[in-house]
């Protein structure tokens, strides 16, 4: 029989990659979304991508009695947890909504997890608990200080989980700290699709590029890098998926609570990317420089060798490839609306 494994916020971006790739693996996959920034077309998408069903249980990981049910209906191996507000500069101005969500949120559903007997956890974390640092490439021993209230909330949740693992009750929590994802899979079927204007790089260049949106704001050209833009470890979606299916088949032989960067190891800026975009594209993406957007930093990307060592686990897929199936999801979603 296969493991089963819960997946909160599996309706989401990272999440339904996630899903096809531990459904792949050979899990039994659950997800819980309260799908409030996702939507549930997203987890059929995902099922018919991967080949199995994934079952679906609509709630929010701050309902405490929802997740215990949940949790009692078969015997979970585990929990990958993703659920969670993600957005840097909203989470500067709406601090409470972010501290609520991602770490209230992740107290509660740790304490349906502790009642039930599922002490195993894979958390989304992010590189965002560093801050800007002068040394890159960024380890996971580099000096923790987010400049954000996101950043701050993932590392709150790390600590919950490091004082958790040290309780001797048994817990085992691998804290992946994710750089900046991107792309889709590459069926074309499911990607990042937020809702409203979005918050990140990608999808606003591909939106631009695909005529939804007139052009792209770039928040700074001042910053002390080669071309004044930022600079950030874009790494493929289903790399990072994969990494997290790594993450869980080498949990049991890991310490009680480890966190391990998930990245390429190389930097680029906005400008490369746009570029880059473009190629895949093949149409221009019209950009306009704006302010610098409070909480960025100028330049960040991983150290990923902890993750080679400890997962057996490495990205396999350079900018092109994450452009390319960006913009073949973009495609897909444009024909298939009524899917959507």
């Amino acid at each position: 029989m296969p493991d089963p494994v819960l997946v909160t916020g599996g309706a989401g971006f990272i999440g339904s990659h996630a899903c096809v790739e531990l459904v792949r693996a050979g899990y039994e996959v659950t997800v819980v979304d309260n799908l409030v920034n996702s939507r549930r077309s997203v987890i059929e998408r995902a099922a018919r991508v991967a080949g199995r069903p994934i079952a679906f249980a609509q709630g929010d990981v701050r309902d405490g009695d929802f997740l215990e049910s949940v949790l009692r209906t078969r015997r979970y191996a585990a929990v990958v947890h993703f659920a969670g507000l993600k957005a840097v500069g909203e989470s500067v101005s709406e601090p409470l909504r972010y501290w609520d969500n991602n770490v209230a949120g992740t107290l509660t559903l740790l304490a349906a997890m502790d009642a039930t007997g599922v002490r195993r956890i894979v958390f989304s974390s992010s590189a965002t608990v560093y801050g800007q640092s002068a040394a890159m490439p960024l380890a996971e021993d580099a000096p923790l200080a987010p400049a954000n209230p996101y950043g701050r909330t993932k590392l709150a949740v790390e600590r919950i989980l490091r004082d958790l693992a040290g309780a001797g009750r048994g817990w085992k929590a691998v804290l992946l700290r994710y750089f900046n994802p991107v792309g889709a899979h590459e069926s074309g079927m499911i990607g990042e699709d937020p809702e409203g204007v979005p918050n990140n790089l990608f999808p606003y260049v591909a939106r631009v590029a695909a005529g939804r949106l007139e052009r792209l704001p770039v928040f700074g050209d001042d910053y002390p890098t080669p071309d004044g833009t930022g600079v950030r470890d874009y790494i493929h979606v289903v790399d990072l998926a994969a990494g997290h299916v790594a993450a869980l088949a080498a949990i049991d032989a890991l310490p009680a609570a480890v966190a391990v960067n998930l990245g390429t190891g190389r930097g680029y800026s906005v400008l490369e990317a746009i570029a880059a975009f473009e190629r895949a594209a093949g149409r221009k993406v019209p950009f306009r420089v704006e302010p610098r957007r409070a909480g960025d930093v100028a330049v960040s990307y991983a150290d990923a060798s902890l993750a080679a060592q400890l997962l057996g686990w490495r990205a396999e897929r350079d900018l092109d490839c994450m452009c390319r199936d960006a913009w073949r999801w973009q495609q897909w979603r444009a024909a298939h609306e009524a899917e959507i």
